[in-house]
């Protein structure tokens, strides 16, 4: 197949073009920087200079491509801080993106006769925050989310409710747990890594929330899968190890060979981050892979964020 891939210079694209290749792909990645085009190159795909914000720039770069498949990776993620109080706001532009930008290359994918739309979501704190403590893609998102995150929840709702429903293309979502390996902030000298061991991530309340984690090379190899087969829909990319923050946290610190992480009340976490912070902490819920090991054919080589922390025992800063 034709692959066009937007956001190829991202931390999903640089491990997704390599990955699309490999497979037998042709791949055409984009990036925003004419500076970037020699690094989508040396994954193997050709490269295109253009902003999917621009409607007619990307209808014309996805017109002269002529793909078969259409996959929207395009984030503003690399320039997020750690302020969950001002969380919509460092979102806004990957809002754009995932709303806008959406709309752009889904409209020229159809224009093209593209046979297949992939698009970046989300899962993990925009679910529904009741229940149980893992959620499948069949339970609703959060009903009332904490102020901070309002906008980025809708920009995830758009995405859920306007890309399966797309007429004439296959279109599927794919939500992301959160991030970690080579690219991300939670690895080497990422920003989370580097709060990890300075003690300046600690543990609000009582630490329950459930995150849901997933490898890069696991969120390259089920986008593979996606652009390949499977029914239009959405599908959560996490791993087979859903944890309360309690649980993972302290191993993180451990691997990493930092004292063990703080541990602070939930009044002050709220007074420090916000609401949203203390959500983050005390009452998210996790997701559930089975509907993408089913349907996708896709099995997580990092089945537990345990094996894939684990490997930062070998990567410690000096």
């Amino acid at each position: 197949m034709r692959v066009f891939v937007a956001g190829a210079t991202g931390a999903v694209g640089r491990r997704l073009i390599p990955a699309l290749v490999e497979a037998g792909h042709d791949v055409i990645g984009t990036t925003r920087s004419a500076a970037k085009v020699d690094q989508v190159r040396a994954g193997g795909a050709e490269a295109v200079v253009v902003d999917v914000l621009d409607a007619d720039a990307a209808r014309a770069a996805v017109t002269e491509a002529k793909p078969d498949a259409v996959v929207h990776q395009a984030t503003a993620l690399a320039s997020m801080g750690t302020n969950l109080r001002k969380f919509d706001a460092e979102f806004a532009l990957t809002n754009r993106l995932r709303t806008e930008g959406t709309d752009h290359l889904l409209a020229a994918a159809r224009d093209v006769g593209a046979q297949r739309f992939v698009v970046q979501s989300f899962t993990g704190w925009p679910n529904i925050r009741e229940g149980s403590s893992v959620k499948t893609e069949d339970d609703p998102l959060d009903p009332d989310p904490p102020a901070a995150c309002r906008e980025t929840l809708a920009g995830i709702r758009y995405l859920d409710k306007t890309v399966p429903a797309a007429e004439g293309i296959d279109s599927l979502v794919l939500r992301y747990g959160g991030f970690y390996g080579p690219g991300t902030s939670l690895w080497d000298d990422g920003v989370h890594v580097a709060m990890v061991r300075k003690r300046r991530f600690p543990i609000v309340g009582t630490g329950a929330g459930v995150w849901s984690f997933v490898h890069m090379d696991d969120v390259a190899s089920a986008t593979v899968a996606g652009v390949e087969r499977a029914a239009p829909g959405v599908y959560n990319i996490v791993d087979d190890d859903p944890a309360p923050v309690a649980e993972w946290l302290p191993y993180l610190a451990e691997v990493l060979g930092a004292k063990p992480p703080r541990r602070v009340p939930s009044w002050l976490g709220k007074l420090a981050g916000g609401s949203f912070a203390v959500s983050m902490m005390e009452q998210v819920r996790g997701s559930s892979n089975a509907k993408a090991k089913r349907e996708l054919g896709w099995q997580p080589a990092y089945p537990s964020w345990r094996q894939g922390f684990a490997e930062l025992a070998q990567r410690r800063a000096p």
